[in-house]
This record gives structure tokens, C-alpha cells and sequence, in this order.
């Protein structure tokens, strides 16, 4: 295992975000901490493990510090080769990772209404996500007022979940299309566009002149 294989100049640096700071939800600890299997991507990697984490895999990461990892194993991030087992990993910096996938068992445990609650007041946008070099679809929810281009400003929160979502690597699907959330480092994200899920496509026009009223293409400008 190369030393260091995952040490490389934080894009946070860049963004003008010290290694470190703390997000809103940093101080978020629900319950005890368990570990929650992970399989994360990077650009030339995918891990495959547990985390050591108490609360919500997302506040987790949002900390932006260093995170326990036990059981992991490791290959190409296509999936070309089989995974090997990586006993010398103990610990992964969440900066290094662009995407990470998140089932029910990153979350504590809720009641149906807690979690309809966690998306009361937010609007939700279908879009899709290009993180170099992977491409996410999915649904994100954000407050209203706030378009999904936004998500490529700077932010205390380091990653953003999509709901529903699915992740290419060129033509090869890399994450499982029964996974509930994929949580995309906002760091790496190289472009935002509103799409059809059906598709993957931004919205085609439809022939002829509007009736009136304010059509869709309007509020998404």
C-alpha cells in the first residue's frame, strides 16, 4: 500500500476554507458511537469499510476531520477488479473523498415523522452533479430561495446528500441503484444542472410559444 496514497492538497485550502473549521452542525453528537458501513469513492479509488461515528454520517464528514475506519478493503473505483483487503487503513480524511454512499444505517434512528420533517420548507430539484470524474443524478433539497447553482459557492457544509441518486464513471454505473443517498463533496463539484431523472438531460423546450403565466424554464433561471 503506498504511503500517503490518499494525501493530497485539500481543496478546501483552495476555496478558502481552513482545514478544520467547524460546520453549523458540528456540534450534533445523537446517540453512541457505532460503526456504519461505507463505501466511498475517490478519483482513483473505492473503499469499502466502517466508520466509527456517532449521529448522522453527514455531520460526520462535515466535521472535516480525520474518521476511524476498521474492515476496509480497496480497488479501482470502476469496479474493474475485485476489492483487496486493506488492514493498514485506520483512518481516512474526509477531504479525499469526493463521493460517499449512505444507506438507512447512517442515520440514527427516526420516526417517519422526524424524518418528513427533515425536508419540511425545502424545495426539491432534480439535477445533475459533475464531480471529475464522476457524474451524479439525483433529487437535492434546499430552502426555498436557494437555486442548485449555489451549491458550487463556498459553504461551511462540505457535503450535500442526493436523494434517489445514481453515479457514473463515463459509462459505468458505480454506485448501487438501491442506495437511498449519495453524499457528494461540494469541493470537488465542477458544474450544477437542473435535468430530468428520467434522463440524466436538461429539460427539452417545448415547441411553439407560451400561453402565459410563468412556464418552469422561468423559475429555474
Amino acid at each position: 500500500m503506498p504511503f500517503g496514497f490518499l494525501r493530497r492538497r485539500k481543496p478546501g485550502d483552495a476555496a478558502g476554507n481552513a482545514p478544520g473549521s467547524v460546520t453549523p452542525d458540528a456540534s450534533i453528537h445523537a446517540g453512541q458511537a457505532r460503526g456504519v458501513p461505507f463505501i466511498a469513492l475517490t478519483e482513483d479509488w473505492r473503499l469499502r469499510g466502517q466508520m466509527d461515528i456517532s449521529g448522522r454520517l453527514s455531520d460526520a464528514l462535515n466535521r472535516r476531520e480525520a474518521i476511524a475506519i476498521t474492515d476496509v478493503s480497496w480497488g479501482p473505483p470502476d469496479g474493474s477488479a475485485p476489492l483487496e483487503e486493506a488492514p493498514g487503513l485506520r483512518s481516512v480524511d474526509p477531504y479525499d473523498l469526493i463521493l460517499v454512499t449512505a444507506g438507512d444505517e447512517s442515520l440514527p434512528p427516526l420516526t417517519e415523522p422526524e424524518r418528513t420533517a427533515l425536508k419540511v420548507h425545502k424545495v426539491a430539484y432534480d439535477v445533475a452533479l459533475e464531480a471529475p470524474p464522476f457524474r451524479v443524478v439525483g433529487t437535492v433539497y434546499l430552502h426555498p430561495g436557494s437555486e442548485p447553482e449555489r451549491l458550487l459557492d463556498r459553504s461551511s457544509e462540505m457535503f450535500v446528500p442526493v436523494v434517489g441518486a445514481l453515479a457514473r464513471l463515463g459509462d459505468v454505473e458505480v454506485t448501487d441503484p438501491e442506495v437511498e443517498v449519495i453524499l457528494v463533496n461540494r469541493f470537488y463539484l465542477r458544474g450544477v444542472t437542473q435535468v430530468d431523472r428520467r434522463t440524466g438531460e436538461p429539460h427539452q423546450k417545448l415547441p411553439g410559444s407560451p400561453l402565459g403565466g410563468t412556464s418552469w424554464q422561468d423559475r429555474s433561471r
